[in-house]
């Protein structure tokens, strides 16, 4: 079954939303539609970008896995732009 990841922008928590609970929300909601293969929250460029890895059926799938995630994010802090990748061999492709 194909690999995706969704990376997510992490900007300002909401109300009294503590960091650490996020990346267990976003892996919580992906679990919900499919199963999570891993995830991360790095420092780039002085931001916070969380990632979900997953397993879906194909692109379509993905994304609506992707945005799933996404909505239960946004319910806990501000995001940025988010993309979904996709693997193919040894390396990442945009898919959204």
């Amino acid at each position: 079954m194909p690999s995706f990841r969704v990376i997510i922008p992490v900007g300002r928590l909401r109300g009294d939303v503590q960091a650490a609970s996020i990346e267990p929300a976003a892996a919580t909601a992906a679990a919900e539609l499919t199963t999570v293969e891993a995830t991360s929250v790095d420092i780039v460029s002085r931001e916070a970008r969380l990632t979900v890895r997953f397993t879906a059926d194909g692109a379509a799938d993905a994304l609506r896995v992707a945005e799933h995630t996404v909505a239960a994010v946004q319910a806990l802090a501000e995001t940025g732009g988010w993309r979904l990748t996709e693997r193919v061999g040894g390396r990442w492709f945009r898919r959204a």
